[in-house]
């Protein structure tokens, strides 16, 4: 999710944050993060931000901008975090200390969170980057710097496949096994659809957008117009009448949430136009679609991959109980119902699960666990979907299931769709 002249000014701030990070490094002793490092078998592996009863972690997110609706993932993280604190005794009996910084959405603003929190706060790791733009103008920072920055919020399909940056990877689906998703339900639903594409100009949008036309190929689904956005537009109705004029009956939508409310209520007012709507996974939000009217998105389809705290069929789930009872003690101010709410809660669990699997409680020990997960199970993913890593994978997460809105709730359809499986490494 980048905007191309903020990237530029981000790579600009990254660069010379890099050259500080070197020449502290070349002056000898433990560097400006202030860290220790460990003994025993994990002898000489960093320590910074651990210790045997606390750890400390900085998250950046776009608490404010155009992006601000993500600003309640880290509310769910951080009830995690106070929840095993107070009443599990931390992760392996050390308190969790979540620091969240604001980056507005901006690339070279999340560059001076990542030093703040590495250089000031002295985190162990930066946990949850979000967006595309803000992680690949931080990624280079943290790798110099041999900083874990784990499970990045962003579906881009190059923070699983870079071998450069070997501290940085992702957790939810990447956006091209999304596209391939929704090319395997149109294959399946509406074999010869003409198919009309809004997308964010950007790595995020290319990235999903280019996994579907590569996954429609050589059926007869056919793309017949392609509009783009830039982030500081301030609307998209402008090119949603002019896909609605592109004689299509699908409309894929590939926005962030603000964007994604706004195709969605373009698409209700142009009422000569009824395509089959279908929704990325990062604006499926019901926070999304309640300011359009729910009457409004009837029939929309997405996919997810994660627990809907408003579907019924989790009203006696175990995890999703304890999810809603802990959300209320420690984030009174939050409404559980919040989709982003759960998501915070399910990285969260699943950053608890990757430490406890690290063989050394350092930096290299997270950065190793990261990625050899062995088909982990979270409870708050939905059943069949499991973290798996390995040699050559640094996606997490592969598999995602269909969805439409019937009423005022995502009702899941079909079977949970293992990309792996169905279409084989990403880049194939």
């Amino acid at each position: 999710m980048r905007n191309r002249g903020m990237l530029r000014r981000g790579t600009a701030v990254s660069a010379a944050v890099l050259l500080a990070a070197t020449t502290a490094a070349a002056c000898g002793g433990r560097g400006d993060d202030g860290g220790g490092t460990a003994s025993g078998e994990c002898e000489g592996q960093q320590t910074t931000g651990i210790t045997d009863s606390t750890m400390k972690l900085g998250g950046i997110y776009p608490l404010s901008g155009p992006a601000s609706a993500y600003g309640d993932i880290p509310k769910g993280i951080k009830a995690y975090f106070d929840y095993v604190n107070a009443e599990k005794n931390g992760l392996d009996g050390r308190k969790v200390e979540f620091v969240v910084r604001d980056d507005g959405y901006q690339p070279p603003k999340a560059v001076e969170e990542a030093r703040r929190l590495v250089e000031q706060e002295q985190v162990f790791a930066l946990f949850q980057t979000l967006g595309t733009p803000s992680t690949t103008a931080t990624w280079d920072y943290a790798n110099q710097r041999k900083v874990p920055q784990v499970f990045v919020a962003t579906g881009a399909s190059k923070f699983g496949s870079d071998d450069k940056h070997p501290w940085t990877i992702g957790w939810q689906p990447n956006y091209v096994s999304e596209g391939r998703v929704y090319a395997q339900h149109l294959k399946t639903e509406k074999p010869e659809a003409k198919v009309a594409v809004l997308f964010q100009n950007d790595d995020f949008g290319e990235d999903l957008l280019g996994g579907f036309k590569k996954a429609i190929e050589g059926s007869k689904i056919k793309i017949v117009q392609e509009k783009s956005y830039e982030v500081t537009d301030p609307s998209v109705e402008p090119q949603m009448r002019d896909l609605a004029g592109s004689g299509a009956d699908v409309f894929l939508n590939i926005t962030t949430p603000k964007f994604g409310s706004q195709a969605l209520a373009a698409d209700a007012k142009i009422t000569d136009w009824n395509p089959l709507h279908i929704l990325n996974n990062v604006a499926a939000s019901v926070t999304v679609l309640k300011p359009v009217g729910f009457e409004n998105v009837q029939g929309v389809v997405s996919s997810t991959y994660y627990k809907d705290p408003n579907d019924p069929q989790w009203a006696d789930d175990a995890e999703m109980k304890l999810y809603k009872e802990k959300m209320k003690k420690y984030a009174p101010g939050a409404d559980p119902a919040v989709p982003y709410h759960a998501f915070g809660w399910a990285v969260a669990s699943s950053f608890h699960k990757t430490m406890d699997a690290a063989e050394c409680k350092t930096r290299e020990g997270l950065r190793d666990s990261v990625r050899s997960l062995n088909n982990v199970e979270v409870p708050m993913l939905l059943p069949g979907v499991t973290m798996q890593t390995g040699e050559g994978d640094g996606f997490p997460i592969e598999s995602m299931q269909m969805m439409e809105f019937k009423d005022e709730r995502w009702s899941l359809t079909g079977e949970v769709i293992d990309t792996r499986k169905q279409f084989g490494p990403v880049g194939e």
